[in-house]
C-alpha cells in the first residue's frame, strides 16, 4: 500500500499513457477488421475508410464500450488473491497494457492482423502468474474466452455464407439482377440500421445516462432501420447502370448498387469494433485507477465516460496513423471481394461482434472478420480462398497469446524491481 501512495502520480500517468498506447495499437491493427472489406471491395478509398472509421469507432467506444470492460479487467484474474498486495495488481495491469501495446506495434509494422483481445488477455494472464502464481488466473473463465475464439470465426463465416447465398438467390441468379438489387437493397440496409442501433440503444446508452424501456428501444431501432433503408433506396435510385461494364462483368451494375450499402456496413462494423475492443485498453486502466483512488481491490472496476473517451481517442489516432498497414490483408489477400461479398462479410461480422459486446463476451474481431471473409469465399468454393494466407493468419493468432504473456511477465518483473 505504501508503494501505491508513494508513486501515486506516476502510476496514474502511466495508466493513462499505457492505456492510450494500447488503444492506439487497437486502432492501428484492428482497423482492418472494420474497414478492410470496404477498401478491398473498392467501395471506399483508404482515406475515406479512415474518416468513416474514425467517427464510428469513437462512437462505438464511447456509447457502447462499457459492457465488456469489466470482463477484461476483473474476469480473468482473481482480484482477491491481490488483496494483501494491491501494488502488485497495479504494476501487473500497467505491465499488461505496455506489453500488449508493444506487441501490437510490432505486428502492425509488419502488417500482421493479430487479435488485440488475444494480446491483452495473454498479457493479463502472464502478469497474474508472474505476480501470484497459477492460482491467480480464473482458468474456467479463460476456458469460456478461449471457446469464444473458436466459435467466433465459425459464427462469422456462417452468417456471411447465409447472407451471400441469400443475395445470390434473391438478386444475382434472377432474370433481372439490377431491378432485384434495387428492390432488395433497402432491406439489406434496414438490417444494418436496425441491428446496430438496437444493441446501442439497449446496451450502450446507459453509459451516458440515457435509459429507454425495451419497447421504446425496439421502436427507435426500427425507425432508424427504416430511415437507413429509405436513404439507401434514394442513393441506389441515383446510381445509373453501366451497360458497357455489364458486358465485361455481368453483375457490374449490381455491384455498383451495393456500394452505398458497403459504406453503411463498414460504418456499422467500425461501430461494433469500437464498442467491443475499447475494453482491451481501458479495462486494465480502469482497474489501476480504481486501485489508486480506493487503495483497495474491489469486486468491480468502474469505467467512466472519460475513460471511454480516452479509449476512443486512442483508437482513432491509431487507425489514422498506421491503419493502412494491415487493411490490405483482410481486404485483398484472403479472397477476392466485390461490394456484395464485402457487404455480406461485414454485416455478418458486425452482427456477431455487436451481439458479443452486448453479452459482455470479449470475442476477437480479427477472428470474426476473417471467418466472415472466409464464409463469403466458401460460397464460391474452397478454391476461392488463399489457404496460405489463412494459414499464416491462424499461426499469428496462436503465437499472440504466449508472446503477450511472456512480454508482460518480463515487464512486470522489471517494474517490481524499480518500484519495490
Amino acid at each position: 500500500m505504501e508503494i501505491i501512495e508513494q508513486h501515486q502520480t506516476i502510476f496514474l500517468i502511466m495508466a493513462f499513457g499505457f492505456g492510450l498506447y494500447m488503444t492506439w495499437g487497437i486502432g492501428a491493427n484492428d482497423v482492418a477488421n472494420a474497414m478492410g472489406t470496404s477498401v478491398g471491395s473498392g467501395a471506399l478509398t483508404v482515406k475515406q475508410a479512415i474518416i468513416v472509421a474514425a467517427i464510428m469507432e469513437f462512437a462505438g467506444a464511447y456509447l457502447a464500450g462499457g459492457g465488456v470492460a469489466s470482463t477484461i479487467s476483473k474476469g480473468i484474474i482473481d482480484g482477491t488473491a491481490f488483496e494483501p498486495v494491491p501494488e502488485l495488481l497495479v504494476m501487473g495491469m500497467l505491465s499488461a497494457l505496455l506489453a500488449a501495446g508493444i506487441w501490437l506495434m510490432v505486428a502492425t509494422m509488419r502488417g500482421w492482423p493479430v487479435s488485440t483481445t488475444h494480446t491483452i488477455i495473454g498479457a493479463v494472464v502472464g502478469v497474474g502468474v508472474a505476480a501470484i502464481g497459477m492460482d491467480a488466473v480464473h482458468w474456467d473463465k479463460m476456458g469460456e474466452i478461449v471457446a469464444s475464439w473458436f466459435v467466433s470465426p465459425v459464427l462469422g463465416g456462417f452468417f456471411a455464407l447465409l447472407l451471400t447465398l441469400s443475395i445470390r438467390k434473391l438478386i444475382l441468379n434472377t432474370d433481372d439482377p439490377i431491378s432485384q438489387a434495387r428492390k432488395w437493397g433497402p432491406f439489406y440496409a434496414f438490417l444494418v440500421g436496425w441491428l446496430v442501433s438496437l444493441v446501442t440503444i439497449t446496451k450502450g446508452l446507459k453509459h451516458i445516462k440515457i435509459h429507454l424501456t425495451d419497447v421504446e428501444g425496439q421502436i427507435l431501432a426500427l425507425v432508424i432501420g427504416v430511415a437507413l433503408a429509405i436513404i439507401a433506396k434514394l442513393m441506389m435510385n441515383r446510381i445509373k447502370t453501366d451497360e458497357r461494364a455489364d458486358k465485361d462483368f455481368h453483375y457490374a451494375s449490381v455491384e455498383k448498387l451495393f456500394i452505398p450499402l458497403m459504406v453503411f456496413t463498414g460504418a456499422a462494423m467500425a461501430f461494433a469494433h469500437g464498442s467491443n475492443d475499447v475494453a482491451n485498453g481501458i479495462g486494465p486502466m480502469a482497474a489501476v485507477i480504481q486501485l489508486i483512488e480506493t487503495k483497495a481491490v474491489s469486486a468491480k472496476s468502474a469505467v467512466t465516460p472519460f475513460m471511454l473517451f480516452i479509449g476512443g481517442v486512442g483508437i482513432v489516432i491509431g487507425l489514422a496513423t498506421y491503419g493502412y498497414k494491415v487493411m490490405a490483408t483482410i481486404g485483398n489477400k484472403i479472397t477476392e471481394l466485390t461490394p456484395t461479398r464485402g457487404y455480406c462479410a461485414t454485416i455478418a461480422a458486425s452482427f456477431v461482434v455487436v451481439l458479443a459486446s452486448g453479452l459482455g463476451l470479449p470475442v476477437s474481431t480479427t477472428h470474426i472478420a476473417v471467418g466472415a471473409v472466409m464464409g463469403v469465399g466458401l460460397a464460391r468454393g474452397i478454391g476461392a480462398l488463399d489457404l496460405r494466407v489463412i494459414g499464416g493468419i491462424i499461426l499469428s493468432w496462436f503465437i499472440t497469446v504466449p508472446v503477450g504473456a511472456i512480454l508482460a511477465a518480463i515487464i512486470f518483473y522489471v517494474m517490481r524491481a524499480v518500484f519495490s
